[in-house]
């Protein structure tokens, strides 16, 4: 698909929605991890499960945005017609994808039991909590590669196959964790090794097709290898896009963390309520990651007027997504929650979390696409810094501060949407700057882009 050519629209819609479809798979195959520990094992397995989500996100997320910047400088020498710096980025990418995978696996394993101890995660859950992180990590190397190879097919405008190739690593995920945690009776254990087999299928999938396609993102095996520059391109892009998510990630371990100190009820609501919010977030993400692959390719292009455009849609479906789908989960909580559990008092405090987060959740998909849209234009740090300052530093000096006044589940949520808005005022006034001086030096060819 051509991402430079108008309209824009109708490409964006068809490039988001294999997106959106992939993300909620993901979602629905992580659901199905706690929807049958919470059935078929107990709801302190499910609390265990739930308690890993945002230790999962703050390791492995510096190290997916550098996916990330391989998407972007791809998608930007695509754009610009170079197929020769296409090809280094790709093979770079891939192997990079293999080193990284492998390394966090080697240190994040021994250490897993001291990080949940230091978010507070209660005794009676831990030893659970700390078996299925270690056989989630083991999978790292798999789920780096499908997230790496992905992200170069979506740089060529590929959504479809990133698509198929979950679905089908899901089903098998379903299938295993109904026979490994009711027939085998493995509890987590079953669940995380299903989850390491899907991410092993998955990443098979994407690689032997990247090898097979006659795209240009085709794969060679003999041809991996790190290319200094675009290395170095890719870090520029994707180190600040990985902290990013590692800064929101680690304010989401803080928030995690006072969230423990409530009880074993608290977690288990909070984790079925995120699992719920997450379908929001995913859909709303999606429209932010073509965001970023329209604005690169654009760029590369050297196509401004199609930048402005590119956002303008971008914000129009993300605002409708986040409206329309966090509204009818707030509304169908109760039912929507039984899903999950029949505890009433778990499903009475998830709600609590509904009222103040998906009501208002459209702000973060503001937020994620005024980002990637600076991204795309080369520009990395500056949203990072702002989302140090409007997510990261806001929330602990909130929960340091009044939380620990008014020590309530509600105040400790409202943390959310306000660090949103703080975040989107800074990111606009930001954006003002860079789009001014990325246009100019569109008008000049002679001045380099990134």
């Amino acid at each position: 698909m051509d991402l430079t050519e108008k309209p824009l629209f109708g490409k964006m819609i068809l490039f988001t929605l294999p997106l959106i479809a992939t993300g909620i798979l993901q979602l629905l195959y992580n659901a199905t991890d706690i929807i049958v520990l919470g059935h078929f094992a107990s709801d302190n397995s499910a609390g265990a499960v739930g308690s890993t989500g945002a230790l999962i996100n703050l390791i492995t997320n510096l190290f997916i945005g550098l996916s990330v910047g391989s998407s972007t400088i791809a998608a930007k020498y695509i754009g610009a017609k170079d197929f020769e710096k296409v090809d280094k980025a790709v093979h770079t990418s891939i192997l990079l994808a293999l080193i990284c995978g492998v390394v966090i696996s080697i240190f994040a394993i021994p250490l897993t039991k001291y990080f949940l101890i230091a978010m507070n995660v209660p005794e009676n859950i831990l030893p659970l909590s700390t078996l299925y992180l270690q056989i989630y990590f083991a999978g790292l190397p798999f789920s780096f590669l499908y997230n790496f190879g992905s992200a170069l097919l979506r740089a060529q405008g590929d959504t479809r196959h990133p698509l198929i190739f979950l679905f089908s690593a899901g089903i098998i995920n379903v299938i295993l964790n109904l026979v490994l945690v009711i027939v085998c009776k493995m509890d987590v254990a079953g669940v995380g090794i299903a989850t390491v087999i899907a991410q092993f299928i998955s990443a098979l999938l994407v690689i032997v097709y990247l090898i097979k396609q006659k795209g240009i993102c085709k794969l060679y095996l003999k041809k991996l290898r790190i290319d200094t520059k675009s290395l170095k391109e890719i870090i520029k892009i994707g180190l600040p896009a990985g902290l990013e998510g590692s800064i929101f990630a680690i304010s989401n371990v803080i928030i995690q963390s006072a969230i423990n100190s409530f009880g074993d009820l608290v977690i288990t609501a909070n984790a079925d309520a995120w699992n719920l919010e997450g379908f929001v977030y995913i859909s709303m993400n999606a429209v932010s990651q073509a965001c970023l692959t329209f604005t690169g390719q654009n760029y590369g292009a050297n196509k401004p007027e199609n930048i402005d455009r590119t956002r303008l849609n971008s914000l129009i479906l993300s605002v409708s997504i986040g409206l329309t789908m966090g509204l009818s989960i707030y509304f169908a909580s109760d039912f929507l929650m039984k899903i999950y559990t029949t505890n009433p008092e778990v499903i009475a405090l998830a709600h609590e979390r509904f009222q103040i987060v998906c009501t208002v959740y459209f702000l973060c998909g503001i937020m994620d696409v005024l980002g990637n849209n600076m991204r795309g234009m080369g520009h990395s740090f500056t949203p990072m810094i702002l989302s140090l300052l409007g997510a990261c530093v806001f929330r602990i000096i909130y929960i340091y501060t009044v939380f620990q006044f008014y020590h309530e589940t509600f105040v400790l949520y409202l943390a959310y949407p306000i660090s949103w808005i703080l975040t989107i005022l800074l990111q606009s006034i930001s954006l003002y700057f860079v789009r001014k001086k990325e246009f100019a030096s569109m008008k000049n060819p002679q001045q380099p882009n990134f």
